[in-house]
């Protein structure tokens, strides 16, 4: 009997590929070489060194992961920018940086461990009208003050529907390097890259009074596949329970 290596070379390139060494974004190369060199260092002044500096470099090496998504095709949805956990849902004004102080929203924020994909994705499709940095401190992004005393970057977006909604980039305990390639002009399709965080941080996103999230507390985000909320649609905030 012949063995196929059909069979094992797509079971290789399709399964076990893709997870033991996942694409990683452009960014991510210059830190996994430095742990790299720093690893061949350590192991030259002691092997066991070595080891730890090779699992750290591992770990550098999949925290730096941008595997593909899939975005639902659906007119006026609202994904998650971030994998991670809804850690809040609350009723507010908007961010005063980006002159929304006036306005009431709904924000719900996404935590990202360390452990997470660590690359923000588009909410939803639209043009971003106005972006504010600002520099700030580095509390523990499961708090509520860290939406306005940390470091952060808050972006607002015309929808092509017409909506305004915000979204943030919220630096955490560990993060201390917000990216973010958006700027004022630039257009996004939902679920499209605009930035990344190092090393583990929050997503603030800011729904437009009247839309409720379709999300629950404590629910894991898959940034551009999970659906936040629906711009068009008059649902009522979704309740959970853990099972």
């Amino acid at each position: 009997m012949k063995f196929d290596l059909t069979h094992l070379k797509d079971f290789l390139r399709n399964s076990i590929i893709p997870y033991a060494f996942p694409h990683i974004n452009k960014e991510g190369w210059k830190f996994v070489a430095v742990f790299a060199v720093v690893t061949a260092l350590l192991a030259w002044i002691w092997a066991p060194l070595g080891v730890a500096g090779l699992v750290l470099t591992v770990w550098c090496y999949f925290f730096f992961r941008d595997p593909e998504r899939v975005t639902p095709l659906i007119d006026g949805i609202v994904v998650s920018p971030a994998d991670g956990k809804v850690q809040m849902i609350t009723k507010i004004n908007g961010p005063k940086e980006l002159g929304l102080q006036d306005k009431q929203f709904t924000r719900i924020s996404v935590f990202m461990s360390v452990f997470n994909v660590h690359v923000n994705r588009a909410p939803a499709s639209g043009t971003i009208t106005k972006t504010a940095y600002i520099k700030g401190k580095f509390f523990n992004a499961t708090l509520d003050k860290a939406s306005k005393d940390n470091e952060r970057q808050l972006l607002a977006m015309e929808t092509i529907d017409g909506k305004e909604i915000a979204f943030v980039q919220i630096a955490g305990l560990v993060a201390r390097r917000i990216l973010c390639f958006a700027k004022k002009g630039s257009k996004y399709l939902a679920g499209e890259r605009f930035g990344l965080i190092r090393f583990g941080s929050r997503l603030d996103v800011y729904l437009p009074e009247g839309v409720e999230p379709m999300v629950c507390l404590g629910q894991t985000m898959i940034a551009g596949e999970t659906v936040l909320a629906n711009l068009k649609s008059g649902y009522n905030q979704v309740l959970g329970e853990k099972r």
